[in-house]
């Protein structure tokens, strides 16, 4: 039996040769693999051994050979394929183990074309999807983490058709994922990222129970290894609904920098917000806005959660809570309620990927665009368009409640009174609605919202917005502009001495 050895990343794979060779395989081998190999005491045939022609071209040609290919390709079973291998000479070639040029690695660290053209692996691809072809007859191994599962296999003689098939199934995943990453890699330096095709490819993380539904089947895939990085179930398994709401929440929670930012949602829409001087009183804060829909909500805190924040939280049912991190003595707390989730990133404050792109599914395909980026300096550069200037409190508000604005389900409206929000209205068709219901909401809470600041994330088109946040004791609005009625809104909010900023940017989310 043989086995050809090529590999860009060679972690492990003296170990997996020297298991193959204890077996009784003899070893092909190529470039810095083979010089590897060698160095550490295996008996190892260079490839122009086998294809008797030199590499060339710079290494661009070593393992495209039909001796190479004609070897892997073959039918054991079929006695015209074996005697025509006979007959050319074809020997064959029974495991091939190949991870290829570091592309991803070369685009990261250059931007050298030249550079990035010579780490587009050829060989590589054609020799996994020519082992992959013949899988029944051949070994592909394309992953570092299947080397002890492949050589159990052949020392039990247990490498099934259903052993074999799977790594069949994963050698064609790793091709065409290196294939789209080169793809799309092009489409952005050349087209803008927007090419005739966009491939979008992740990695499974782990199933999840089911779907948005029981009838539903659902999984987790990162891009990066960022939930891989990032992401650690503490007590209880993630279900699909808790990761979308997970994203809402925290996507708010994390906006704020380092500060003791607490954001509570449900459904995927925030029901409470705060920042205050420990994350204790955050919590307290954010909680009084609507604490009947954060019953079974899930709540994102960025920082560590302590004992002291865990007895809190543990006053009521929340289903999931994602911290930075949690303090052993605070998972204690939550030991004896079972329904209760708790993940953490394992970092003192919650990161985000920040991707560069979203895409939302639509039937029959997918609408595809560059991230939107609710930047900080958007409230600073504000223009003032009133004659009443905010307080320094007011501003701090305004930029809280324009950030939530934009990460919530339009149409919204958002009410922060000292750096708590204090109302919400969202995803209504009407933002005079949204307005209107986060009003009545907060009255059925007892929060007084005079004094509040507040912010709708896409222009009012009337002034009946702003005269209704003026009876409501609102003093400063933040909003984009660009109505055609700005200079009504506008007047409206001097009449009432609201201070009134204009941001030019809007930020929809559908």
């Amino acid at each position: 039996m043989r086995a050809l050895l090529s590999v860009s990343d060679k972690s492990g794979i003296v170990d997996f040769a020297k298991g193959l060779e204890r077996l009784g395989w003899e070893i092909i081998s190529t470039g810095g693999t083979y010089k590897k190999l060698s160095e550490n005491g295996i008996k190892v045939i260079e490839i122009d051994e086998i294809t008797k022609f030199p590499e060339c071209f710079e290494g661009r040609v070593k393992t495209l050979n039909p001796f190479v290919h004609g070897g892997i390709l073959y039918k054991r079973d079929n006695e015209a394929h074996v005697a025509q291998a006979k007959e050319l000479g074809v020997e064959g070639i029974d495991l091939v183990c190949v991870n290829l040029y570091p592309f991803k690695e070369t685009i990261e660290r250059t931007d050298d074309f030249g550079e990035i053209i010579e780490n587009i692996d050829i060989g590589g691809p054609t020799m996994v999807r020519s082992s992959a072809k013949n899988f029944q007859d051949v070994l592909i191994v394309t992953d570092v983490n299947d080397y002890s599962r492949v050589l159990d296999a052949l020392e039990s003689n247990s490498d099934s058709f259903e052993f074999r098939r799977d790594l069949m199934i994963k050698a064609y995943e790793h091709t065409a994922s290196y294939d789209a990453m080169i793809a799309n890699y092009m489409n952005k330096r050349f087209n803008n990222g927007f090419g005739e095709y966009q491939f979008i490819t992740g990695k499974k993380v782990f199933q999840t129970r089911y779907g948005e539904n029981p009838h539903q089947d659902g999984a987790l895939y990162e891009f990066e290894d960022f939930f891989s990085n990032n992401f650690k179930q503490l007590k209880g398994e993630a279900s699909f609904n808790n990761l979308t709401d997970v994203n809402g929440a925290l996507k708010i929670a994390s906006s704020f920098g380092d500060e003791n930012a607490v954001c509570i949602v449900k459904h995927g829409n925030p029901c409470g917000f705060a920042i205050k001087d420990t994350l204790l009183e955050s919590y307290t804060e954010a909680l009084k806005c609507d604490p009947i829909s954060a019953f079974g909500g899930v709540v994102a805190v960025n920082g560590v959660v302590t004992k002291e924040l865990a007895l809190k939280m543990n006053e009521i049912f929340l289903e999931v809570i994602i911290a930075g991190d949690f303090e052993d003595d605070a998972i204690e707390v939550f030991e004896k309620k079972k329904r209760i989730k708790l993940f953490a990133q394992g970092n003192k404050k919650l990161v985000l990927a920040n991707d560069t792109h979203d895409f939302k599914h639509i039937d029959g395909g997918f609408v595809y665009q560059n991230s939107d980026c609710i930047c900080d300096n958007e409230v600073k550069n504000a223009h003032l368009k009133s004659k009443r200037e905010a307080t320094p409190q007011e501003m701090k508000d305004l930029e809280i409640a324009w950030k939530v604005a934009g990460l919530t389900k339009s149409n919204c409206v958002v009410y922060v009174k000292d750096s708590a929000m204090v109302a919400v209205g969202m995803g209504m068709t009407s933002r005079v609605d949204a307005a209107q219901c986060a009003l009545k909401k907060a009255k059925e809470m007892g929060l007084d919202v005079s004094g509040s600041a507040m912010a709708s994330e896409a222009f009012f088109p009337f002034r009946d917005s702003i005269d209704a946040a003026a009876e409501a004791g609102v003093k400063a609005i933040i909003e984009p502009g660009g109505s055609i009625r700005d200079d009504e809104v506008i007047e409206a909010s001097d009449e009432h001495g609201i201070s009134l900023y204009f941001t030019t940017v809007r930020h929809f989310l559908h």
